[in-house]
C-alpha cells in the first residue's frame, strides 16, 4: 500500500528541503534503487486475485442458498452474507478458530480431498436450540454436544451440503458428504499445516444471535479444477453452455405453444340498469365503426386488424393488416 503523507508532513518536507537539512538528489537516488519485499514461504501465493473473485461470486450464490434453507427450517429470521475470501495457511485457520467449535468435515466427489464448513458454536447452538423448540438464542456456557444433539447437527448442515452443491453447479458437477462431525480443531487434520487454503467467511444473523460459518477449501482439492475458475473459461463456458439441438427444440416447443386469440368488434359502456333492461332487438351502439376493421389481439396484446365474413355457414375473421409491435391496448374506463 502506498503512504500517504499528511499535510504536516509535506511542510516540513519542504522545509528541510528548502533549509539544505536534505538533498534533493539522495532522494532521488533512494527512490532509484530496488526495493526488497520480504516473501513468506508459509503464506505462499497460491489463489490469484481472478480465483478469488470467482470463488466470492460462487460462494455469494451459496451464502443465498443458506438462507433460504436454515430460514424453511428453523422457521425464523436468518441472513447470511459473504465477509470475506482469503487464502491463507491451514495451521493458521486452526489457530484463529475457537477451542471447542462445530466441525463438518465433507467430501465432494469428483474432487479428491476434505473441505471443512466450520461453524461458531453461537450459531450452531443457537440453530439447536430453536430445532428443538427454543427462541433460537445462544447458551451462555458452551458444552460438549450430545449424542443427540450430534445426531441432529449431522442432519441439518448434511442438507445444507445440497446448497453448495447447488453454487458451485456453474463450474462443476459436486456431491458433497459429510464424513465426520468434530468439535475440537485439534483432532482435525485435513492437510499439512503449511498448506494453503481458500477461506471463505460468512456472517450469519439467526434472530438476534450472530456469528460466522467458515468454508475452508484446501488448494490441494481444487488445484484440478482452477483453470475453470478463471474468467475466461467462464465466458467460453456460457457460450458453449447451448446443446446441439436445444435451439431447434425451443423453436418446435414455442410453436406448439397454445394462445387466445380474440376478434373484437368494438366495446361500449352501459349501466346497470340499462344492461339489466335489455332485451331481444335491441341496439347496443359500439365505439367503434365497421369500416375501421376488427381488432384482433394475441393474448391482451394488438397484432392484426381484420374484416369480419364467414367460410362454410361459420363466421370468419380476414387479416388485412400486421401490427408488427403488437402494442397492448389500453381499455378505456
Amino acid at each position: 500500500m502506498v503512504d500517504v503523507l499528511s499535510q504536516n508532513e509535506i511542510d516540513a518536507l519542504l522545509a528541510a528541503l528548502s533549509s539544505g537539512e536534505m538533498d534533493a538528489e539522495e532522494l532521488k537516488k533512494e527512490e532509484t534503487q530496488k526495493k526488497i519485499r520480504t516473501y513468506d514461504f508459509k503464506r505462499a501465493v497460491r489463489f490469484s486475485k481472478d480465483h478469488i473473485r470467482s470463488l466470492t461470486r460462487i460462494h455469494e450464490n451459496f451464502a443465498r442458498y443458506l438462507t433460504t434453507y436454515f430460514s424453511a427450517q428453523l422457521r425464523t429470521f436468518v441472513q447470511i452474507n459473504v465477509v470475506q475470501v482469503e487464502q491463507l495457511p491451514y495451521d493458521e485457520f486452526i489457530r484463529s478458530i475457537p477451542k471447542m467449535t462445530v466441525l463438518n468435515i465433507f467430501e465432494a466427489e469428483p474432487l479428491e480431498g476434505r473441505m471443512v464448513l466450520e461453524v461458531h458454536p453461537n450459531v450452531a447452538y443457537a440453530m439447536l436450540d430453536r430445532l428443538l423448540g427454543g427462541q433460537g438464542t445462544a447458551p451462555s456456557k458452551i458444552n460438549a454436544l450430545t449424542e443427540i444433539e450430534t445426531t441432529v447437527m449431522e442432519r441439518i448442515f448434511s442438507r445444507a451440503f445440497e446448497s453448495l452443491q447447488e453454487a458451485w453447479k456453474t463450474v462443476i458437477d459436486i456431491s458433497p458428504r459429510m464424513e465426520a462431525l468434530e468439535t475440537n480443531p485439534q483432532f482435525m487434520q485435513i492437510v499439512s499445516p503449511n498448506e494453503t487454503i481458500a477461506l471463505i467467511s460468512l456472517s450469519t444473523k439467526i434472530g438476534e444471535t450472530t456469528g460466522m460459518i467458515n468454508l475452508c477449501i484446501p488448494h490441494v482439492v481444487i488445484e484440478p479444477i482452477m483453470p475453470r475458475l478463471s474468467v475466461h473459461h467462464w465466458f467460453v463456458s456460457q457460450k458453449k453452455s447451448r446443446a446441439p439441438g436445444e435451439q431447434e427444440m425451443l423453436e418446435q416447443r414455442v410453436n406448439r405453444a397454445k394462445l387466445n386469440i380474440v376478434a373484437e368488434l368494438g366495446q361500449s359502456s352501459v349501466t346497470i340498469h340499462e344492461f339489466l333492461g335489455l332485451s331481444v332487438g335491441d341496439v347496443i351502439s359500439l365505439d367503434r365503426s365497421l369500416d375501421e376493421g376488427l381488432h384482433i389481439k394475441v393474448g391482451d396484446k394488438l397484432k392484426f386488424i381484420g374484416s369480419p365474413g364467414s367460410v362454410k355457414d361459420r363466421l370468419a375473421v380476414q387479416i388485412d393488416e400486421i401490427v408488427s409491435e403488437g402494442v397492448e391496448e389500453e381499455n378505456d374506463e
